[in-house]
């Protein structure tokens, strides 16, 4: 194994969206360095089973549904 190519691994502290945090070993930042999160398990709806929002920018879900409309499928 070559020396000195690999990254330093540190400690860091993780801060969750509610704020609560834990403190694991990471190659991201400095050590010590506190890295927020904008999106968790305790928020995002992939782990919470939360109800889908589709946000329409520029048109663009009107856009498809219309080119599918024909399709059965329902919106």
């Amino acid at each position: 194994m070559k020396n000195e190519i690999h990254p330093d691994y540190h400690e860091i502290t993780v801060e969750m969206t509610d704020g609560t945090t834990y403190t694991t070993r990471s190659t991201w930042g400095k050590p010590g360095d506190t890295l927020k999160l904008d999106i968790d398990p305790t928020t995002h709806p992939a782990w919470t089973g939360g109800a889908h929002r589709l946000v329409d920018t520029g048109g663009q879900l009107a856009k498809f549904n219309k080119r599918f409309s024909g399709l059965g499928l329902k919106n």
